[in-house]
């Protein structure tokens, strides 16, 4: 067991899972050496020359037997997820139920998104025929250990690539728990594979001639690290980077509702979702009565044992984390911003932070220039309709927005024609689905992962002309 403010022990052959709850331990994983982690794709890429010739029924139903496992897994995944990166326990078994819900859609439609195009042409025809690409290597974050992972693993496998998966380094157990997760599913062995690897050991996976394509959702510095080495290996790469994700309340938007999907938006995964309302900006005559209302909504937020069922805010997921967040909030309170509710870092075991309101938030401050991962709202006042689109758009990521209007035409026009974000929802918070393309622009990053166009991220698409 830990005491607090103490570091596990650990070396460059180990990950050391900790409980973000308490501080304390809670297993060891070792880490693989160069040859190993080199074998194991050696061992996904001739998983992958069997599996690209099987047909799109018997990968369909691969995906079905992998989904029907998770379901019959959530329990113990659940708590597995929450143990190791601390999100309260019914969000954890949402996560898998979504991941579930991925492996089906994908199923279902994987052959009608990859269906063969014919153009007729001046004497001829060409058939434009997808192909899957080899081995992807997918880098992932710690904030939905499993979900993140099934959004690129499920059309990956439907397509016919495979999957070397570098988990982060503080989920070690669920990352694992994934490449078993499949392997009990009946699939191959090494048609997933978990690369237990450091983020240095990264380089040389992407320089592999067996890797294809690199997947990565992470931080706008990993983003650009991973994209350079990508570029320079010539691998197709996609990017789910950060967000500092603008909610725009007008003057016609209902209030009550507004205010309730922000904080349950900004809340989740306690507060640390790219897509999370993180700056609220509100028109000045509606102003005060939001901001009433999204504190009472907070007095219903609860912290607490993450594994406790009533539990809605759990801690950050490691120390550094939650303490860059508190540099945040304090950096800002320099800067003009008012501190109205949380700021504090508690007296207790574990990653904690409580839910914070800032109010008067202004361009220049930390909490409005950049991405603040933790249960941090940040109020910002907007004199009219053009000022809070300008303020939305006053930023260099552009991955999730939303718009509360009571008008929906005039909503679907900001969102259509001036929001600069990659995903927007109206009257309601922003959240990936299986059946929706997702992905940002500017730093937010590049591509799509779900729908028709992620399952066109790792494809080959050959044209193939034949005379008359």
């Amino acid at each position: 067991m830990l005491s607090r403010g103490h570091k596990p022990l650990m070396s460059e052959s180990e990950f050391v899972s900790i409980n973000p709850a308490s501080g304390n331990e809670l297993a060891r994983h070792p880490a693989l050496s160069p040859a190993e982690t080199q074998e194991k794709i050696l061992c996904c890429h001739q998983a992958f020359l069997k599996w690209q010739k099987s047909s799109a029924q018997d990968r369909a139903s691969a995906l079905l037997a992998i989904a029907t496992q998770l379901e019959g897994d959530r329990e113990q995944l659940a708590c597995l997820i929450t143990q190791e990166m601390g999100k309260p326990l019914r969000e954890s078994r949402s996560e898998l139920d979504k991941c579930a819900w991925v492996c089906r859609h994908f199923a279902a439609m994987g052959q009608q998104y990859l269906h063969e195009d014919g153009i007729e042409l001046d004497q001829s025809r060409a058939d434009v025929i997808a192909s899957p690409l080899g081995v992807i290597f997918a880098v992932m974050p710690w904030n939905f250990p499993f979900w993140q992972v099934f959004r690129a693993l499920a059309p990956a496998l439907m397509v016919g690539n495979t999957l070397v998966l570098k988990g982060a380094s503080n989920v070690p157990g669920c990352s694992q728990a994934i490449e078993t997760l499949v392997r009990q599913a009946g699939l191959p062995d090494h048609v997933v594979c978990n690369l237990a690897i450091r983020a240095a050991n990264t380089e040389k996976v992407i320089a592999n001639p067996l890797v294809r394509g690199v997947t990565l959702t992470g931080s706008e510095a990993a983003g650009r690290a991973v994209a350079a080495l990508a570029g320079s290996h010539l691998k197709k790469c996609v990017l789910e980077l950060g967000g500092q994700d603008p909610y725009i309340i007008l003057d016609d938007a209902d209030i009550a509702l507004a205010s309730q999907k922000c904080v349950q938006s900004r809340m989740l995964c306690s507060g640390q979702v790219c897509i999370a309302a993180k700056r609220l900006i509100v028109v000045e005559s509606v102003y005060d009565a939001f901001r009433s209302a999204v504190l009472q909504r907070l007095e219903s937020v609860h912290s607490g044992d993450p594994m406790d069922e009533q539990c809605s805010l759990g801690p950050l997921a490691r120390r550094d984390l939650r303490d860059q967040v508190h540099r945040q909030v304090q950096a800002s309170l320099g800067k003009g911003c008012e501190l109205i509710q949380g700021g504090m870092i508690p007296d207790q075991p574990g990653w904690w932070y409580p839910a914070t309101v800032l109010d008067n938030v202004q361009p220049g401050s930390v909490v409005f220039d950049d991405e603040v991962f933790g249960p941090v709202v940040s109020l910002v006042r907007a004199k009219d309709e053009t000022e809070a689109i300008a303020l939305a758009n006053m930023s260099r990521f552009g991955l999730g927005a939303a718009i509360f209007s009571a008008n929906r035409s005039r909503a679907l026009a900001l969102a259509s024609q001036q929001l600069q974000a990659g995903s927007i929802a109206i009257n309601d918070f922003v959240k990936s689905d299986p059946r929706v393309p997702f992905g940002g622009c500017k730093d937010s990053g590049f591509g799509r992962e779900l729908g028709k166009l992620g399952i066109h991220e790792f494809v080959n698409f050959k044209s193939i002309v034949m005379a008359d």
